[in-house]
């Protein structure tokens, strides 16, 4: 069987951990550049505020209501997330657990008896709340496309369930799948989801009982005959290798304000390389291609229109290196290559590609070997910046200001990171 364990409203509920006020009462959290509502407590739900909605199309219902707002607090999130995880581990053990998002995880319960998996399921929930302060929802079932839908409809009825559904029976399953639109189905996005609908599918067991063939005609091949494969509780989806080498890593961010100049683009664009540098180094990697692009939105003097265009550009690099000095220089150059006088850009992003292990690198001949530069100092300022923040260490031309940075302006204190925003109890 396969379990997955879900935070409920995980950027409201890390929110609420230190705000105990704040229980019971309506709370969102807002995207990058208070933009967006990217997560909403019951409360907040039922008074009508819409999940991805623009702040300024709620602000109304918000201030009418007193609802809490809070800018997104990603190193608090982070590192709350990490205990989650980490409490997960060690209920399940290590080599059990695959951390499929943020606020998300799927457990391998193939060790535990049938007839004592809620019991199993209530304790790690029971552990995890009490550990972490974080509620959480729990799905069990055959396969992992099942447990997704049995986590959504425990969420759904959160008192009947108690945060807990289990599909250990055909009836269960059936019964649930009539329950849960295809729109609602792991994987199924719009487009499928409307074209199923065309067919006259509207539910899960409708589409469960479709023939394969059909499937693998209408809804993408092989993926789509392994959803109708997990529909039926077969588990076709592995669980992954928590320790799996990413083959691409990125770094992008809105920009807080359009900026137009040059300077601004290029502390950006080398912020941004530094901290993908950061996480190719983490995972013992180097890279071989770094890919910069930018999103502009038309020029400085026109009215301001949402319209965005992306452009990009990339570079195949002499020889793979994870030297944050290197990868800047190369950053910064495609940068240069990029801008256009009196244009505004709203986003930058820094993609490194061709990753290979830092201990294999193909050297060039006719190069200088820049691999061999400082590797320890490297080390020295990743263990410095991890442990004190706040990029203590950085290169100059990550900017000294940064006045692009998104804005955060209801963001609460980092009270699990930070020495001088710690939690205090009065």
């Amino acid at each position: 069987m396969k379990a997955i364990i879900d935070c409920n409203s995980f950027y409201c509920s890390c929110e609420r951990l230190f705000r105990p006020d704040l229980w019971n009462k309506p709370v969102v959290v807002l995207s990058n550049n208070d933009g967006c509502i990217v997560s909403r407590t019951d409360e907040a739900k039922k008074l009508g505020v819409g999940m991805a909605a623009p702040y300024y199309q709620n602000k109304d219902v918000i201030e009418k209501n007193d609802i809490a707002v809070f800018s997104s607090n990603y190193h608090l999130y982070g590192d709350l997330s990490m205990r989650v995880m980490d409490t997960l581990r060690i209920l399940a053990g290590a080599h059990n657990i695959e951390v499929y998002s943020v606020d998300e995880a799927f457990l391998d319960l193939s060790m535990v008896p049938e007839n004592k998996l809620y019991d199993a399921a209530g304790k790690m929930k029971e552990i995890t709340e009490q550990w972490t302060g974080i509620k959480v929802s729990i799905g069990v079932a055959p396969s992992k496309v099942l447990s997704k839908i049995a986590n959504k409809l425990s969420k759904k009825d959160k008192e009947g369930t108690r945060g807990i559904m289990i599909l250990d029976s055909a009836e269960k399953i059936k019964d649930a799948l009539e329950k849960t639109p295809v729109n609602d189905l792991w994987g199924i996005g719009r487009q499928y989801a409307a074209k199923l609908q065309n067919f006259g599918i509207e539910n899960s067991w409708q589409l469960r009982n479709m023939p394969e063939e059909w499937c693998r005609k209408n809804l993408g091949g092989v993926v789509g005959v392994r959803m109708i494969r997990e529909l039926k509780g077969e588990s076709c989806i592995p669980m992954k290798d928590p320790l799996e080498i990413k083959k691409m890593i990125a770094t992008t961010r809105m920009f807080g304000k359009p900026v137009h100049k040059l300077s601004d683009l290029k502390e950006a664009v080398a912020t941004y390389a530094s901290r993908a540098a950061e996480k190719i180094r983490r995972q013992h990697c180097a890279a071989e291609l770094i890919h910069v692009f930018v999103v502009t939105n038309g020029l400085l003097n026109q009215k301001y229109e949402y319209n965005p265009q992306a452009k990009h550009c990339h570079i195949t690099l002499p020889e793979a290196t994870s030297n944050t000095n290197e990868l800047i220089r190369y950053a910064i150059l495609l940068a240069e290559k990029l801008f256009r006088p009196n244009t505004k850009y709203m986003k930058a992003g820094v993609i490194l590609g061709g990753l290979v292990p830092d201990t294999s690198i193909q050297s060039n001949l006719f190069t200088p070997h820049v691999q061999s530069r400082l590797p320890s100092l490297m080390t020295v300022i990743d263990n410095i910046n991890f442990s004190m923040r706040d990029d203590l260490v950085k290169y100059v031309a990550t900017g000294l200001k940064r006045n692009w940075k998104m804005r955060q302006q209801l963001r609460s204190k980092r009270y699990t990171t930070r020495w001088d925003e710690l939690f205090e109890i009065k």
